[in-house]
């Protein structure tokens, strides 16, 4: 199972093409809902989660994923049940990914020391410890992060390829007419 977190502010299509490359997959992915049942997006959308973070269980969990946005990484980064998740995932070799400006609480944990990693230009001093790369998605070990909107799609295919294999992740995006 993975947990696709959403907080009032989340970017939507960070977390919605992300979301949407997984379930293509067939990945078992669930987006949380930290702030409430109905989340609204830094651009007006509303969105139903399917779970609420009192819901949350590490059994089957195979990884997180922290879409950007403001104030949205700012109301991740300040929920205690999104901090202990994402220290689960990655303390225990679970994906661990994050986009835009959520790379940012990647690097307060201490996740991104000594890995290659990005995010969305001006937060790179928040990636503490990470080598910056400024591409579009970087897999570095378990840990997965990508740079902005733009760049959901290739965010998605690097966690695809992570969870299953550079083939069934190429299909997906191949299948999306992204190829």
């Amino acid at each position: 199972m993975f947990y696709v977190f959403l907080a009032e502010g989340f970017e939507e299509t960070e977390a919605l093409a992300t979301l949407d490359v997984m379930r293509r997959a067939k990945l078992d992915v669930k987006t949380v809902g930290v702030t409430g049942e109905y989340v609204t997006s830094s651009h007006g959308i509303t969105v139903k989660a399917d779970i609420l973070k009192n819901d949350l269980t590490t059994e089957h969990l195979e990884g997180v994923v922290l879409p950007g946005g403001m104030p949205g990484t700012i109301n991740l980064g300040k929920d205690d049940k999104v901090l202990e998740y994402v220290k689960y995932s990655y303390e225990n070799g679970k994906i661990t990914a994050a986009i835009c400006a959520a790379p940012s609480i990647l690097g307060h944990l201490g996740i991104l020391c000594g890995r290659d990693a990005t995010c969305f230009p001006g937060f790179e001093k928040e990636l503490k410890g990470a080598n910056y790369t400024g591409k579009h998605a970087v897999t570095d070990g378990n840990v997965v992060t990508g740079k902005g909107a733009g760049c959901a799609i290739e965010f998605g295919h690097a966690i695809v390829a992570l969870a299953k294999s550079k083939e069934a992740a190429d299909k997906v995006i191949e299948d999306m007419q992204c190829l």
